[in-house]
């Protein structure tokens, strides 16, 4: 630890600028990757991470998931969709088990997770029976097995997490290349 802040007292101010403006365009990069991905695929969500084990054995713990959300692809039964509850923060994602679709074009669906016994009424706002298009983060169009472990594990223990941001952001300080 001594010898980190060894390096940085040998640092001048014009080298610790510029790690301090490297630090910046890695972030600046990283924000305007996900908001290319937010346009190209339609979601405010383009990749989330599933965070229960209730779409077993499809998707489980810690997948990440590669979603879309265009308006002229159709939901239909079967379909793996994310979606938002009023009242609540986090998405869920379970499989679209029945449709209604009314005459004038208004579809409404109900959701289940896989490995749940009743469908997601209980999960649903208070007094609301069926999920709207409104209500659709995305639909799953990909998956990579367990990468999104890390978010969980970063949630589940904050001190993990502050102690993951502060190791790298000492690493791109330090860092002279």
């Amino acid at each position: 630890m001594l010898g980190f802040f060894d390096d940085i007292r040998r640092m001048n101010k014009r080298q610790l600028l510029y790690q301090g403006l490297n630090f910046g365009m890695i972030v600046s990069s990283a924000l305007m990757i996900w908001k290319g991905l937010m346009v190209v695929t339609g979601s405010e969500s383009p990749i989330v991470v599933v965070l229960s084990g209730s779409m077993e054995p499809a998707f489980h713990r810690g997948d990440l998931l590669f979603l879309t959300n265009r308006v002229e692809d159709p939901i239909r039964v079967g379909d793996i969709v994310v979606f938002k509850v009023e009242g609540r923060d986090i998405p869920i994602v379970h499989r679209v088990l029945k449709l209604h679709e009314k005459e004038n074009g208004e579809v409404k669906f109900l959701t289940k997770g896989d490995n749940n016994s009743v469908d997601d009424r209980g999960l649903y706002a208070q007094g609301q029976l069926w999920l709207e298009k409104k209500d659709v983060v995305g639909r799953a169009r990909g998956f990579v097995p367990y990468v999104g472990i890390v978010t969980i594990l970063m949630n589940d223990y904050p001190k993990l997490k502050y102690g993951v941001l502060c190791l790298l952001g000492l690493f791109v300080l330090v860092h002279r290349e």
